[in-house]
């Protein structure tokens, strides 16, 4: 009998400001082949947010004070009453298999803590499946296919040395297992691969799937776009990267990683 049922999970939208994407968003939810329940968040209210809300049937929570991302996200987690729960990116989209998906995958594990899937990528109206960072991303991942390097710390950690592979919107968290807050504030970049980096020294499972369960949208307005331009990844990529190796060799690979910034 499987633990987790559709009732077991929910995705939080985190809405910020007036993005045009919201809707897309939203529609990707609703059509999941499984019904989850659906709530939203937002520190940046606005009568947009709210009409879309509204007209979607989907419960609003506004967060008071100055909007941070960290912030967001663990106000966005507090609200959720559900073992496992997806903080959706209100650009990305979410194929109809996401959710069935990770549930069959979740229960196959014994001590699952978080899900996470492959991915594409939306640039325009152009769907790109297949690039050099996508394709470095799954090369990195690919250990994660086998049983056994899903539950080895050493695996994962090893895997994180690297970068950060797991597209953050993919992910779903056991939240049965995890302490929250999960995300530190005063990280804008890196918060996610802080938080994996904290989660991969649990015993547990990293469950992977190699479908392409969701699509990131990349474009020049997007909050990663803003940070690399303002070169906040770079610092924060070094100061994760310092966590696993000497500050020479942590130096050496942000070098490199840095490269890998030109795709968005």
């Amino acid at each position: 009998m499987d633990r987790f049922k559709p009732c077991d999970h929910t995705f939080v939208i985190c809405a910020y400001k007036d993005s045009e994407y919201l809707s897309s968003c939203i529609r990707s939810l609703k059509s999941q082949s499984v019904r989850s329940k659906v709530l939203a968040v937002t520190s940046t209210p606005s009568e947009y947010i709210d009409s879309i809300m509204k007209k979607a049937g989907i419960p609003l929570y506004i967060r008071d004070g100055a909007s941070d991302i960290a912030s967001d996200w663990n106000f966005a987690l507090s609200l959720v009453e559900t073992p496992l729960a997806t903080i959706a990116h209100q650009d990305d989209v979410y194929l109809r298999e996401y959710a069935s998906t990770m549930l069959a995958c979740m229960n196959a594990e014994e001590r699952p803590l978080i899900f996470f899937s492959d991915y594409g990528e939306i640039r325009g109206e152009r769907i790109v499946d297949v690039n050099h960072l996508l394709t470095v991303k799954r090369r990195m991942l690919w250990p994660l296919r086998f049983e056994w390097a899903r539950r080895s710390i050493f695996v994962r950690r090893r895997i994180l040395s690297l970068g950060s592979p797991i597209c953050c919107p993919s992910v779903t968290y056991n939240l049965n297992i995890l302490q929250r807050p999960l995300f530190s504030v005063g990280y804008r970049s890196d918060l996610d691969w802080q938080a994996w980096e904290r989660i991969s020294r649990y015993n547990g499972s990293f469950v992977y799937s190699d479908d392409i369960l969701m699509r990131h949208r990349i474009h020049e307005d997007s909050e990663t776009s803003l940070l690399i331009r303002n070169d906040v990844r770079t610092a924060e990529d070094f100061e994760m990267l310092s966590l696993f190796w000497p500050s020479p060799i942590a130096r050496f690979i942000n070098s490199f990683y840095a490269k890998s910034q030109n795709s968005n």
